[in-house]
């Protein structure tokens, strides 16, 4: 049996992650059997490799081996694809026609994005997969067929089990071996080999020097979260290395072939725009707290003032209280009015004034609060996890004042 170096060298697979190992070897201990493979992962991890390497080291190695994508067939005609089809089973069937499973006898089927199938053609590839009989579409008569099935899918078999669509016995059945491949992002040392590894290979096939990146340009590329994993990567090589002239890539350079879901990268990002709404923001919480402390103050002299019963003590206290708040003396000709408070109220009038200083100051602090989310939702164009962060809040705070608001 071959090692696992020369088995990545063979089929030109690049890493030295421990999951991406850990895969392959289970790909090729079950090799030697017939025991059905699901390959998992993201799309454009490399899933099509695996069942390439489980048919080499088979006995099956000899005999067919088929690809197919099953979200790339239609509906209507996926079931002609696999098992075959009678003439005249359906408009446009002139010939008998054999399928997938008839002309890979003896070999081995790959089926790719096998939870794109449909409810009743996962009912006969259950039926192959239990004891190898199928039936051509439009015929009635049983064949047998002798097959190793191998499958991948880039979906979660759980969720779509849960959701009636993709039978569970179906997946057990395919699942005998499950075998998973890392997304690149996982991968993080295998990022910057891939990368000299195809830079290499599209300067031999376009002739001209090979691409490298310095060391923060390196640093980018591994911080980089990859949705599209090799087959992306792959892709960002090539635009560069045909575009290009300078053959030494730095990070500004880089960072204009990512797109902007940078995730954990440093972002370039508005620092004035920022700034000014941070400023805002304190100016405003400022206000909103002087306001409360004023309010408390008032209170506190108010209860003063009832306990004491002096009409020129309060009139005392009250220029004392404007001078504290708007910072200058008071005077007879000024516009503020002075808070006058009669010299004896009745228990019943007590409770009253204070319920109407509480709803004052509730709703002051109310229309602050609802200003500041406006701000925010108009600053940030309505992204509410955005808003929210500027605001300190949490998304589902955010998103319940919105309704209590009715924003």
């Amino acid at each position: 049996m071959e090692n696992l170096q020369a088995i990545k060298q063979r089929f030109g697979i690049i890493g030295n992650d421990i999951q991406l190992n850990r895969a392959l070897e289970k790909a090729v201990r079950v090799a030697a059997t017939d025991i059905s493979v699901l390959v998992c992962g993201e799309s454009g991890v490399g899933k099509e490799n695996v069942p390439k390497i489980i048919h080499s080291l088979s006995h099956r190695k000899h005999a067919k081996y088929i690809a197919v994508n099953c979200g790339a067939i239609p509906e209507g005609t996926i079931d002609s694809e696999l098992f075959g089809h009678e003439k005249g089973a359906f408009t446009g069937a002139t010939q008998d026609r054999k399928g997938y499973f008839e002309v890979a006898d003896g070999g081995t089927i790959f089926l790719d994005e096998v939870g794109e199938l449909p409810l009743t053609t996962q009912v006969r590839l259950l039926r192959v997969l239990e004891n190898g009989e199928f039936i051509k579409v439009g015929s009635s008569k049983v064949q047998k067929t002798n097959v190793r099935i191998v499958a991948a899918t880039n979906v979660n078999m759980q969720d779509a089990i849960a959701k009636n669509k993709f039978r569970e016995d179906l997946y057990y059945r395919l699942s005998t071996i499950e075998i998973f491949l890392p997304p690149l992002r996982e991968r993080k040392e295998d990022i910057h080999l891939l990368f000299r590894k195809f830079a290499s290979d599209f300067a031999q096939k376009y002739r001209m020097p090979a691409i490298r990146l310095d060391e923060n340009a390196v640093r980018i590329l591994e911080n980089y979260p990859f949705k599209g994993n090799i087959r992306q990567l792959k892709n960002l090589t090539e635009q560069i290395s045909v575009i290009e002239e300078n053959r030494m890539i730095s990070t500004s350079k880089l960072q204009q072939y990512l797109p902007n879901n940078f995730g954990n990268l440093p972002a370039v990002v508005d620092q004035k725009s920022n700034a000014d709404f941070a400023t805002e923001r304190d100016i405003m919480y400022k206000i909103l707290f002087d306001m409360r402390n004023d309010i408390n103050d008032l209170k506190k002299l108010t209860s003063e003032l009832i306990d004491k019963g002096s009409i020129e003590e309060i009139s005392e206290q009250n220029h004392q209280l404007i001078e504290k708040i708007y910072g200058g003396p008071s005077n007879s000709d000024s516009n503020i009015e002075v808070l006058n408070i009669p010299q004896r109220i009745s228990q019943e009038e007590e409770y009253d004034y204070a319920e109407t200083i509480d709803e004052d100051e509730t709703l002051s602090l109310q229309e602050k609060e609802v200003e500041m989310i406006k701000k925010a939702l108009e600053k940030n164009h309505n992204k509410r996890k955005l808003a929210a962060k500027d605001l300190g809040i949490s998304e589902r705070t955010l998103y319940r004042k919105i309704k209590q608001y009715d924003l």
